[in-house]
């Protein structure tokens, strides 16, 4: 699959308000503007969608991504305690990622983005070990359950084995 084949994001998203989706499909094509050598990953897990961009195929090399929620979305970086944020907008004080929250296309500071996500490409590039792990343009869709949570309900707890 490739950047065109958005067949399985926009099922994915569809449980979501209009206006997240138009959110969440802007934001993808501003992502691939720019880094359109880039891998794109897809999970559909229980609780949310969401979509990153990796060097590799592999999660771990994954140097941005948009966490898809029913009020907002969330931009974020897979390594983001590892890249500078000197403005601060960044969110999350875990040991890797960090976000911002975006609401509508004019939360997102476009020109600082940029800058933080060359940095995270850098940094997604030295992680890499092996160079033939290296693909460009595709689309990889994983889904976790065959059937899709909607956004807003609650799962009952796991049993515990």
């Amino acid at each position: 699959m490739s950047k065109e084949d958005i067949k399985d994001l926009i099922r994915f998203i569809k449980p979501y308000p209009a206006e997240i989706q138009e959110l969440t499909l802007w934001l993808r094509e501003f992502v691939w503007g720019l880094y359109p050598k880039a891998n794109e990953l897809i999970y559909d897990n229980y609780n949310a969608v969401a979509f990153g961009w990796s060097i590799t195929q592999k999660l771990g090399q994954t140097f941005c991504s948009v966490a898809v929620m029913s009020k907002y979305v969330h931009f974020g970086f897979y390594w983001g305690s590892q890249i500078a944020d000197p403005e601060k907008k960044l969110l999350g004080n875990g040991s890797q990622y960090r976000y911002i929250i975006i609401n509508k296309k004019t939360d997102l500071p476009k020109t600082y983005i940029k800058k933080l996500l060359k940095e995270a490409y850098a940094n997604s590039l030295a992680k890499v070990k092996d160079p033939a792990d290296i693909v460009e343009g595709t689309t990889t869709v994983r889904c976790s359950l065959a059937v899709k949570k909607r956004p807003g309900t609650i799962l009952p707890p796991r049993k515990k084995k």
